[in-house]
């Protein structure tokens, strides 16, 4: 189902964005309208599958997980049996934050956040443990300098 958004289905989704803990009082002031039709807008992006979910963004330094990795891995297996092998044991590990099949020489990055390097490799160890992959590089984030979960509307 596709659903047409207009500029005020635009501000709104902003304004969700930028903090979905808003009341929707504070939205509708926001985007310049009542509180009745920026619900019905929501409803209806919701349902037309533009808004996924309300979640929170949680600080993962300050819950203790210091460590960012991005894991490069090659594999010589493209077969669908080895790929459902590999999503199954990427769904089963939380560290897993981000993963992304690519185009090129690397054939998938992962995002993985981890409490330290100790951490990681008890991660690196299970995973090819249950996948067999070529190589994998992993690549240890020094500091984050822009992270955002906000679309460019």
């Amino acid at each position: 189902m596709t659903v047409r958004l207009d500029d005020l289905d635009r501000k709104i989704l902003v304004q969700l964005q930028e903090d979905g803990g808003q009341s929707l009082d504070d939205i509708a002031k926001a985007v310049g309208s009542s509180k009745t039709p920026v619900w019905n807008r929501i409803r209806k992006m919701r349902e037309g599958g533009v808004i996924r979910q309300q979640t929170y963004l949680l600080d993962a330094e300050a819950l203790g997980f210091e460590a960012c990795f991005f894991v490069l891995i090659r594999t010589s297996e493209h077969d669908a049996g080895w790929q459902g092998q590999f999503l199954n044991a990427l769904n089963a590990r939380p560290e897993v934050m981000e993963a992304h099949r690519l185009a090129g020489d690397i054939d998938y990055i992962l995002k993985v956040r981890v409490a330290n390097a100790r951490a990681y490799d008890v991660f690196y160890q299970a995973l090819i443990s249950e996948v067999k992959v070529h190589n994998v590089t992993a690549l240890l984030s020094m500091e984050e300098i822009k992270s955002t979960t906000i679309l460019p509307i």
